[in-house]
């Protein structure tokens, strides 16, 4: 049986992760991401000497099925406690991963087909055997799959729909979601962000800012600043020059005596969902389409982790 997986950022990476330990190799699993490697979200960038996570910032655990994963990564030293909390110790851990998040999504995808900078066009009814539904590539070329999991934004995943003659609950895929210009600084001189590590600014133009070296992410003085919705959807369109001199003069509160020695701006379109829906994935076609990703289960790395396996096990049984 093959299953086309869509998408490889965490909800897809642990569907296909778990598809592929349940069935034992019993099942041909490939995953195809337009992106040029794995992640997602979970981004790590080098600029020079240095490293920065420039999507997801940090993660939590809340649920058994995500500290399982955790406590694996843990035991294997690709995971650390970073702080109890970023303005008051409040006793419950922040995580981090030392090798950059991308390093996480790594891990889930050794062992298994992963193609990169493969953009999924269009899902459509086979034409012929041996499997049901085609995946359209970008290329023409074709991935035929008894099973799909999509796990793209939902705007993203309506259109790959738009030829499946199934009844589609519209309102679904008219989820929004929150934009997010980040700026990617790498400093002269070390800075103290925070005695956390991290500052989750509740006014101004920031929503985060978190220090990669006391992450472990960075030996370079590296931060990474994210602006928040609002702001980042009202200058979405501004030129990245333009973004990143005001991105610089709104960080300079944060960076004491340090100068900006090299910056990059990179921006999030489907950052996080405005809108969560309750169930963990939702099927269509009888189970042989699912859908998946932080919209399902929480727009968190733990959301998402739980999305795809719950994913996984709609194929299982």
């Amino acid at each position: 049986m093959r299953v086309v997986v869509i998408g490889a950022g965490m909800a897809g990476l642990v569907a296909a992760r778990t598809l592929h330990d349940g069935s034992h190799g019993a099942l041909d699993i490939v995953v195809v991401d337009k992106g040029r490697s794995v992640g997602g979200r979970m981004a790590t960038r080098r600029i020079g000497d240095a490293a920065l996570d420039h999507g997801a910032q940090f993660f939590t655990v809340r649920t058994p099925a995500f500290r399982r994963r955790v406590d694996d990564w843990m035991d294997r030293g690709l995971a650390r406690v970073w702080n109890h909390g970023f303005d008051h110790d409040d006793g419950y851990p922040r995580y981090v991963a030392p090798g950059g998040m991308t390093s996480l999504a790594k891990d889930l995808a050794s062992g298994l087909s992963v193609e990169c900078s493969t953009m999924a066009f269009a899902l459509r009814p086979s034409s012929s055997a041996p499997a049901p539904w085609d995946v359209v590539i970008d290329d023409g070329t074709l991935r035929p799959a008894d099973h799909v999991i999509v796990t793209t934004p939902l705007a993203q995943a309506f259109g790959l729909l738009a030829d499946v003659d199934l009844e589609l609950d519209v309102e679904t895929f008219r989820v929004d979601y929150d934009r997010t210009i980040c700026l990617l600084a790498v400093l002269d001189r070390p800075v103290t962000v925070s005695p956390s590590g991290g500052v989750q600014p509740t006014d101004g133009l920031f929503s985060f800012i978190g220090d990669n070296v006391s992450k472990g992410v960075s030996t370079v003085p590296a931060i990474t600043f994210h602006a928040g919705p609002a702001w980042s959807e009202a200058h979405w369109e501004d030129h990245p020059e333009a973004l990143g001199a005001a991105l610089i003069d709104a960080a300079w509160p944060w960076l004491g005596a340090a100068d900006v020695v090299e910056h990059q701006v990179k921006k999030w379109r489907f950052a996080t969902p405005r809108t969560v829906f309750p169930d963990p994935c939702r099927t269509l076609d009888g189970g042989s389409i699912v859908l998946a990703g932080d919209a399902f289960a929480g727009p968190r790395i733990e959301g998402a982790h739980n999305s795809g396996l719950a994913a996984a096990h709609t194929i299982l049984g």
